[in-house]
């Protein structure tokens, strides 16, 4: 350490002597760089948004469905409901097929099963009835309600012509918003060190140092292994970035823990991306992960520490611990698994007492921003898969009556809300700290101070909770904003690339992690001023914590898990496309050539 610290405190010294010498030269780098960071942020995060929105993501293909009359429906996904409801997968207009009749999936072994969802008209596979399941092999007759249907492979023509159109889909090169996030990075570490004058210290040049390092580093090795599509990682680093800015300005001394957190949370999000790979090994855990989210929640119920009127903390050794950043991941991870299955009815009441225990554990820590998150996320999931408004209704309301008979035995409850909507009348008391950050980020302007040289830092978690304020004071409105709206970006990704999801594990877990990051995103940036009571969630890759940022990359991972761009993702197995062509090409029909053969052998020869 010492190795590595000497270097960065004789740049500080440098950087400091400098200073002293021309003090105005500081001035002026600080007046100028206000307006060249907007600048560089909108070029990085411009380019990354663009390559993910803007992509059309041509379906996969894994089979087809002949009608009566030849016409073919293809197998878009590995689970297709089949029925007469327009939002199934496969839609069928024929008044005998039930709206949910069957479920057709695919199996890691690439072997077919057909599932009948209690139909009332039936299912068959080549006249035999399906009680519950049946295997089904390409050429085999699916019988629904009376109408055949004759389960084939894609030709060869068809899928050659797919994989031409996939290859055109390829991520464009993200080694520019690379290159301009370096430069902000340096320019940022620069600033932050002018700002703090005589103050400095190497933790910073160092903590910037560390991120580009490993940013690149990580960019290049998934390079080596063929890997594009960098878009996802781009928006978090550069949100990481801001989050060691927020760090140096409000604690200094916190700098290394952060960076240790960046660093261990990429871990995570490689580690979660490698084990999503195989779905029959998500299936397996799916229930250890349930009893981890429970038993995270549990332990913190039993051993931690109240913090801000919430007892979600853990203390180990100096060291600060919020298990139930952790348990987001758990908690999606089991619910994405566990209804995997639509016609597995069971396992959308196993998923209510999931969520039912996890929200009454928070509530009894007082922890109600992250409980309603927990439920936000908990409607999510169970719509994708039921989608059952009325079902959905009653949960609701059973969570406002619960909600009301928590607030009857625990009255206290109401005056942390009481000051929502009021904070003005309230300056000096309860809404102090919504005021300060109000008053800081006007300050801010467009532009900004300049990392470092605001004030807000000195007010109660403003690195935290109100860490909205900080980016507004420091970094100007836009650059907040665009904050903002790397967030909404992710999520935006997240609804248009499970259209064309091979699993629904992958749908649904992306859908509730981009659900949850832009809700717990709002909750942080209007409690902070304001619109909403201030619940005391943070910010996404932004705000100061190490398990929090821990928990943002790990949710990412269920983003990065849905992305079916070629070779865009590194947690899909490339099962396949190519070698479904391979044996498409092989269950073609051989030339009419009584020569063919001899000319094949005399090729060989």
């Amino acid at each position: 350490m010492e190795i590595l610290t000497a270097p960065a405190q004789a740049l500080v010294d440098t950087v400091c002597l400098l200073l002293e010498r021309w003090p105005m030269a500081g001035q002026w780098y600080m007046a100028f760089i206000r307006f060249v960071f907007p600048v560089l942020a909108i070029l990085i995060v411009f380019r990354a948004v663009r390559s993910l929105l803007r992509i059309p993501h041509t379906p996969e293909t894994w089979g087809q469905l002949s009608l009566p009359n030849g016409t073919p429906i293809l197998l878009t996904h590995w689970e297709n409901i089949i029925g007469r409801s327009k939002n199934a997968d496969v839609y069928l207009n024929y008044p005998s097929i039930s709206r949910q009749h069957a479920a057709l999936c695919r199996g890691e072994d690439e072997d077919w099963t057909v599932y009948d969802l209690d139909s009332k008209g039936g299912t068959l596979v080549n006249g035999r009835p399906v009680e519950g399941s049946a295997p089904v092999k390409l050429g085999d007759t699916i019988t629904l309600g009376g109408v055949p249907l004759v389960f084939l492979p894609q030709t060869v023509a068809e899928r050659e012509e797919l994989e031409e159109k996939r290859r055109a889909e390829r991520p464009a090169a993200i080694w520019p918003s690379f290159l301009w996030l370096t430069v902000f990075q340096v320019l940022a570490c620069l600033q932050l060190l002018v700002a703090m004058g005589a103050e400095a210290t190497a933790a910073v040049p160092m903590a910037f140092f560390g991120l580009t390092v490993v940013m690149w580093v990580y960019f290049a090795a998934l390079r080596c292994t063929h890997c594009v599509g960098f878009e996802l990682e781009t928006i978090a680093f550069f949100l990481s970035t801001l989050s060691l800015s927020v760090t140096a300005s409000s604690a200094p001394g916190s700098l290394f823990k952060q960076f240790l957190a960046i660093l261990l949370g990429l871990v995570l999000f490689i580690v979660l991306g490698l084990f999503l790979r195989d779905l029959e090994r998500v299936q397996k855990i799916r229930w250890l992960m349930a009893a981890g989210a429970i038993g995270l929640l549990g332990i913190t119920l039993v051993l931690g520490q109240a913090k801000y009127g919430a007892v979600n903390w853990i203390s180990i050794g100096g060291f600060s611990f919020q298990p139930s950043e952790i348990a987001k991941i758990c908690y999606i991870f089991a619910g994405s698994a566990t209804l995997e299955r639509l016609f597995r009815k069971r396992n959308l009441t196993l998923f209510i007492v999931l969520t039912g225990v996890c929200i009454g554990l928070l509530g009894l820590m007082s922890d109600f921003g992250t409980a309603a998150i927990f439920f936000i996320t908990f409607l999510v999931i169970a719509y994708l898969r039921s989608g059952d408004w009325t079902t959905l209704s009653l949960i609701c309301g059973a969570a406002v009556f619960g909600a009301g008979i928590i607030v009857k035995f625990k009255p206290y409850i109401l005056d942390r809300f009481a000051t929502w909507g009021h904070a003005w009348e309230a300056a000096s008391t309860t809404g102090y700290q919504q005021t300060r950050t109000m008053s800081a980020a006007a300050s801010g302007g467009l532009l900004g101070m300049g990392a470092g040289n605001g004030w807000l830092h000195k007010i109660a978690a403003a690195d935290t909770d109100l860490v909205f304020g900080m980016l507004c004071e420091e970094w100007g409105l836009l650059i907040a904003v665009l904050a903002v709206v790397c967030i909404i970006a992710l999520a935006f990704f997240a609804a248009r690339a499970v259209r064309v999801g091979r699993s629904s594990f992958y749908t649904i877990a992306a859908c509730a992690a981009g659900s949850l990051l832009v809700f717990q995103t709002s909750l942080n940036v209007f409690g902070s001023v304001d619109l909403l009571p201030l619940t005391g969630v943070t910010f996404p890759f932004v705000s100061n914590g190490g398990s929090a940022m821990m928990s943002a990359w790990g949710l990412l991972a269920y983003l990065k898990a849905t992305d079916t761009r070629e070779n865009a993702s590194f947690a899909i197995r490339r099962v396949s496309q190519r070698r479904l062509t391979e044996q498409a090409r092989r269950r073609a029909e051989p030339i009419d050539d009584p020569f063919a053969d001899q000319e094949a052998a005399d090729e060989e020869d």
